[in-house]
């Protein structure tokens, strides 16, 4: 089994090779930044990524739909450090088989490798606790609007938030009025009390993994 680790820190990267040593792991390859996750995969085919979503450079979110686009059978679980679900909810509408938290006990990364092997679906205990708890309306939002969600719940800017996903002030001002529709309410600064307010485990489709 060939195993790719993007994730930017070294001692994570570390980390997680020395829990490989516990599966038959035949090559382990890592990078650290959007360019060399894809270049990586392209090269060595790896039969199972393990992708953080904070990368050096770009979004993690961006490179597993990279990632599927290039291979729609790429076998990916996320290792992130972001407990919140709003993150979850992206990374498995993304294509990701698991989502694991940095906070979670390591046995449950390994059990997420696992079955994203074998093709099936994984997500920490920990957020499979808070699913039940997930707003209805959170889950007509799509990917994007849910990341956008997201950083708007941050403190960022509609202007910092298309600078930091590379797209135009007017496409996310466009998703921001969308999502204000789906949920009901009338300007950003609702936005953002709803995505604070709903923080820490309460935005994912029970149904989701």
């Amino acid at each position: 089994m060939k195993v790719l680790i993007v994730d930017d820190h070294v001692v994570v990267r570390e980390g997680v090779r020395r829990l490989l040593a516990k599966l038959p792991a035949s090559a382990v390859f890592d990078a650290e930044t959007p360019f060399q996750a894809l270049d990586a995969f392209r090269r060595h085919r790896p039969d199972i990524v393990v992708l953080d979503i904070n990368l050096k450079g770009g979004s993690g979110l961006d490179v597993l739909r990279r990632l599927r686009a290039d291979d729609p059978q790429a076998r990916v679980v996320v290792f992130s450090m972001y407990s919140d679900l709003v993150y979850a909810t992206s990374a498995q509408r993304a294509g990701a088989l698991g989502y694991v938290s940095k906070s979670a006990p390591s046995e449950e990364l390994l059990v997420a490798i696992r079955k994203a092997v074998r093709g099936e679906t994984y997500v920490d205990s920990e957020t499979l606790q808070d699913m039940a708890a997930a707003p209805a309306a959170t889950r007509n939002l799509s990917a994007r609007e849910l990341e956008i969600l997201h950083m708007l719940g941050d403190g960022r800017s509609l202007s910092e938030i298309a600078e930091g996903l590379g797209v135009a002030y007017k496409t996310i001002a466009n998703t921001s009025t969308r999502i204000k529709e789906k949920l009901g309410v009338e300007r950003t600064a609702d936005l953002v009390r709803f995505a604070i307010e709903t923080r820490g485990g309460r935005l994912i489709d029970p149904g989701a993994f």
